[in-house]
Order: structure tokens, then sequence, then C-alpha cells
């Protein structure tokens, strides 16, 4: 799956949000100043193009709607990630984690546990 830049990303997240809307509907969730109509037109119509976001047509009006799920994305940019810069490696990401974000004790405990149950499903299933 295509990474998207961050305008496109912006405007996804919307559309996960409200599921689906015209082009002024996406506008309606941008804060002030909001972007220009055309701008944000060209920024879906590349979407679609992506085949990330469909559209229903009425009239001369397109209706635009998400055709991947935000954790559809999400799972795809994770493991990019994970394969672009550690190697496939859960420990290299704990240990980037551990070396360089202050992580409290109760959410170190939490990522315990969770590994915890991770390793006892494998092990029984």
């Amino acid at each position: 799956m295509t990474t998207l830049t961050k305008a496109e990303e912006r405007i996804m997240k919307i559309l996960w949000k409200i599921e689906k809307g015209f082009i002024n509907d996406i506008l309606d969730h941008f804060p002030d100043p909001k972007p220009p109509y055309n701008s944000v037109s060209t920024i879906v119509r590349v979407l679609v193009k992506k085949d990330i976001v469909s559209f229903k047509k009425y009239g001369n009006t397109y209706e635009y709607f998400p055709k991947i799920t935000k954790e559809e994305y999400r799972k795809s940019q994770m493991s990019r990630l994970l394969k672009d810069y550690y190697n496939n490696s859960l420990k290299q990401v704990v240990n980037f984690f551990s070396e360089n974000k202050n992580l409290d004790v109760k959410e170190v405990d939490e990522v315990m546990q969770m590994l915890n149950e991770l390793k006892n499903k494998k092990k029984n299933g």
C-alpha cells in the first residue's frame, strides 16, 4: 500500500471520521483558516487515482468515501516502518523506545502484560 503525504493523510483522517462526504463536508472539518476548495478537491482526486478513495456521482457533484479503513492503513504503515527502520525486529523497536522515550512505569507494565499475553498465545496456539 502506498504511503500518503501529510496533506493526503489529513484528508483521509477526516474521511475516516465522517465516513463519506462532499468536498465542502471535508472542508467543514478543517480548522480556520481553511485550505482552498480547489486544493482539497485536487488532493481528493489524487487519493481516487491512488485507489484509496472512491466516489458516488450525483449529477455534477461527487460524494467521496474511503476504500480502505484507518486500521488497514495503520497496519500497512507500521509494517513498513518495522521493515524499513527496524529490520522486522520487535526487539529493536522495544530497544528504541526504552532508550529514546521517557516511559512511565505504568506504561512499561502494560507493555509487559501485552507481551506476556502474546507469548502465551504463541505457546498455546
